[in-house]
């Protein structure tokens, strides 16, 4: 099914933006894990909506409800499922989103794939509110890794072409993995954060919405994650990240950019360190060579489009009339949703190599 990722791990999300809930369920986490509820809240709270200017109103606890898989404050081996209710909704200004669809939102495509029984309001299950159960997820997954050593940290690399620092492919510790995590808006850089927030709210003085892009990385892991052709990390990494709505594109390493370069430009020259283990000169290939971690920080970036409900009019058309209109859309939208994307694609890199942690946990233990 679409809405669940199957693997050592089954995540499967459910609800709608304006039901009276969302939640997940994760099966085939082992039992014994100790899960910090206070701590899984704060990661929680970065993707909240109504935290900062640059996010929408409408504001939701996003407190989650333990309905199984916890005893103790540590997993039991049962499916663990987890339910947040929605609390502030206007689906009123929904209502004619059936007949008139939103350019840039899935509104057109739900009604010809659905036949019209789609939940329309906040966009259904379409919307980016389904975040938040996959933050959950990866929540547990993040607290889980970092006892292991395996750290996965986020920041916004660009809004509206304001490009923020880069992690250090290379030589990247925690301490800079992590620092975004913990301030309002996350970024390496604070200047280059003020521009971007400056942006933001021009975008939002012209009814208008900005775009950008996110980093992601992931430090301690070892070499021999992951596998070959379907089963990549690239493969499992992207499938988690295209499950946030707004991303349209997710490049590794040094992504596009190897189309410009030679051979001898983009390989990575291996050496011994001083403790006796392979590394890589450069870290152009992102961490992953044909699918497999290499011990190097595998470190990805994912495009975040601009939120598509603007408040300018825009063109569109009346299903029920068959004629071309405009649409001026009512509710509450972000201006700019890069940073509470930032969270997410924490949360959905922690999910695949906590995964593939498993698995290569399985096949050891098989041998």
């Amino acid at each position: 099914m679409s809405s669940i990722y199957y693997g050592q791990l089954t995540v499967s999300l459910f609800g709608q933006s304006h039901a009276p809930g969302i939640g997940v369920t994760i099966d085939g986490l082992p039992a014994g894990e100790a899960i910090d509820l206070e701590e899984l809240q704060a990661f929680l709270n970065r993707r909240a909506p109504g935290r900062g200017p640059w996010a929408t109103t409408r504001k939701e606890e996003d407190r989650p409800e333990i309905l199984s898989g916890l005893a103790g404050g540590y997993t039991c081996g049962a499916p663990l499922a987890a339910l947040i209710r929605n609390t502030n909704t206007r689906s009123g200004d929904y209502d004619n989103l059936r007949d008139i669809p939103r350019p840039g939102h899935a509104d057109y495509t739900a009604q010809v794939k659905y036949g019209g029984f789609q939940d329309v309001a906040g966009g259904g299950h379409f919307s980016g509110r389904l975040t938040a159960p996959l933050c959950i997820a990866g929540g547990i997954c993040k607290q889980i890794l970092a006892r292991k050593g395996i750290y996965v940290g986020a920041h916004i690399a660009a809004v509206g072409g304001i490009p923020d620092q880069g992690y250090d492919p290379v030589n990247l510790d925690r301490e800079t993995l992590l620092a975004p995590g913990g301030r309002d808006f996350p970024v390496l850089d604070p200047a280059a954060g003020a521009r971007m927030q400056g942006a933001i709210a021009q975008a939002k003085e012209d009814l208008d919405s900005l775009g950008g892009l996110v980093e992601c990385a992931v430090i301690g892991l070892p070499a021999g994650l992951g596998d070959p052709m379907l089963d990549g990390m690239e493969n499992r990494i992207a499938r988690l990240a295209f499950a946030i709505p707004a991303v349209k594109g997710v490049a590794f390493g040094a992504g596009f950019a190897v189309a410009d370069r030679r051979g001898s430009q983009n390989n990575d020259p291996f050496y011994f360190d001083e403790a006796g283990q392979v590394r890589t000169r450069t870290n152009h290939a992102g961490g992953i060579l044909g699918g497999i971690t290499n011990g190097m920080p595998l470190v990805f970036q994912a495009a975040v489009k601009p939120t598509p409900s603007i408040g300018q009019p825009q063109e569109s058309v009346s299903l029920s009339r068959g004629e071309n209109t405009t649409l001026v859309i009512r509710g509450r939208h972000d201006p700019c949703i890069v940073p509470r994307a930032v969270p997410c694609l924490e949360a959905a890199a922690a999910i695949a190599v906590y995964d593939a942690w498993l698995e290569q946990q399985k096949r050891s233990n098989a041998k």
